[in-house]
């Protein structure tokens, strides 16, 4: 594990970046590479593909999103108006007019039931007490594929919160539920948090100043600099080809995966966020403020991120949000739907939409899945201060990529947006269809392992994996 630390007098050693792995339940990278050959021998249980899990903390309203209901009643009906999108007949809530655009790449599931028992914002979607364990989904996927990427050393597990790319961000709840936690797989399986507290980071250490952290660009010429003093010392003669490769997987490959810096600036400024909604006008009685201005300013950071390290081969990467979607419309709070969709709706427009069009640009379309909903949706009576309250019976989920059927509408909704009228979409539904993604189902069927027991059995969404 490479660590930066601020080792300056009066700082803790908090870390501010920790980059890959050296080793795995003990044994070394040089071992892991040295068995690449043997694993190579068997068929892969993974397909090569990756899941990006865009998480909708807080739970968004299903009408203010991808079901507006417009023929419905008033206070039913979204508060936001609706926009005519590139599915014949097909709407969405009118803070999404990028999207809109865009929706022939999107799987709209307009019949998904996050769940009856779902209140006070359980994290189901991502830590399921039965379908995944009690674990993160990221964490089985690691269980079964392996920690890094034998490639470069890259995790195969990664979870992005707002202060993965801005350090001033608030953290993110974890009162509702811990998203790293891994249950009865163990904690070697925790997902790898950029800048964060994880199991991963006990193995290489560079101190650093923390004014040298500014520029990203810096680390690598220093890691450049100490492959250089390797070389030029003879010591890179003496160690065997898998010993070399180690070294050159650590100082080049995991970290180029994190450096944003590597992108030109067209497609920085491409996913930016920030300018959408500036903190000035967000209003900052309300207690998810900070969440609002966090989000606004690094969505797009994020999901440009986690394109990059599943570019590099991570295989599932979760962002998340932050505590933005709750709109009870309580004074001091949450904002109302129609105001909180004005500080949340344009960043998730603009950040989904560019990173779709740059996995388009990129070929990576058939090999990235992007998932997002959150954990529930909203009831469909608005109350008297213009919120939606919890609702486990419906809630908007939609998917894009991964090599699936796009351009479609799944399921209906009844008219008053509250229950699924056919093709019921549960859970288990969702989650079977990112194992499937995955993994390959057949092959895990013969390990005698009870993770991939449970994987082999999901359940996929039927329109969308046959």
């Amino acid at each position: 594990m490479l660590s930066l630390f601020d080792p300056r007098p009066g700082h803790s050693r908090r870390e501010f970046l920790r980059i890959g792995t050296l080793g795995i339940g003990g044994l070394s990278l040089p071992q892991l590479l040295g068995d690449r050959a043997l694993a190579t021998e068997s068929k892969p249980i993974t397909t090569g593909k990756s899941v990006i899990f865009l998480f909708q903390f807080g739970g968004p309203s299903q009408f203010e999103t991808f079901d507006p209901k417009m023929n419905a009643p008033d206070g039913i009906r979204t508060v936001t108006g609706e926009i005519g999108t590139s599915i014949p007949g097909v709407t969405f809530g009118s803070t999404f007019p990028k999207l809109a655009k865009r929706a022939d790449q999107l799987a709209v599931v307009r019949s998904y039931v996050p769940g009856r028992e779902i209140s006070n914002h359980l994290i189901y979607p991502i830590v399921h007490p039965k379908e995944t364990l009690g674990a993160s989904i990221g964490t089985l996927y690691s269980r079964m594929a392996g920690m890094t990427n034998p490639g470069n050393g890259v995790p195969t597990n990664a979870a992005l919160f707002p202060p993965c790319v801005d350090a001033s961000c608030h953290p993110v709840r974890m009162d509702f539920g811990n998203f790293l936690a891994t249950g009865p797989v163990g904690s070697a399986f925790a997902p790898f948090v950029p800048g964060g507290g994880s199991t991963l980071q006990q193995n290489m250490r560079l101190n650093m100043d923390r004014d040298r952290l500014d520029e990203r660009r810096q680390l690598l010429t220093q890691l450049d600099g100490i492959k250089r003093q390797l070389d030029t010392s003879g010591t890179m003669d003496d160690m065997d080809r898998i010993q070399s490769e180690a070294v050159d997987i650590i100082l080049h490959g995991a970290a180029d995966a994190f450096d944003l810096s590597r992108e030109s600036d067209k497609t920085i400024a491409a996913y930016d966020t920030a300018p959408l909604v500036r903190p000035e006008a967000i209003d900052k009685s309300y207690d998810s403020s900070k969440y609002y201005i966090d989000n606004a300013k690094t969505l797009g950071k994020l999901l440009l991120l986690a394109r990059r390290l599943c570019e590099a081969g991570c295989g599932f990467v979760m962002v998340n949000t932050g505590f933005i979607w709750d709109m009870h419309g309580v004074a001091t709070v949450h904002a109302g739907v129609k105001e909180g969709m004005r500080y949340v709706g344009p960043p998730l427009d603009h950040a989904v939409s560019a990173f779709l069009d740059d996995v388009e640009a990129r070929g990576l379309s058939d090999r990235i899945l992007l998932v997002m909903c959150g954990e529930m949706g909203r009831s469909p009576q608005l109350s008297e201060t213009g919120g939606r309250g919890h609702w486990g019976n419906l809630g908007p989920l939609v998917l894009a990529g991964g090599g699936l059927p796009m351009g479609q509408v799944i399921g209906r909704s009844t008219p008053n947006g509250g229950e699924p009228t056919d093709n019921p979409v549960t859970m288990r539904n969702l989650i079977g269809t990112i194992m499937h993604t995955l993994f390959n189902a057949a092959e895990l069927r013969q390990r005698p392992d009870p993770v991939a027991k449970l994987i082999s059995q999901s359940e996929p969404i039927k329109a969308l994996v046959s």
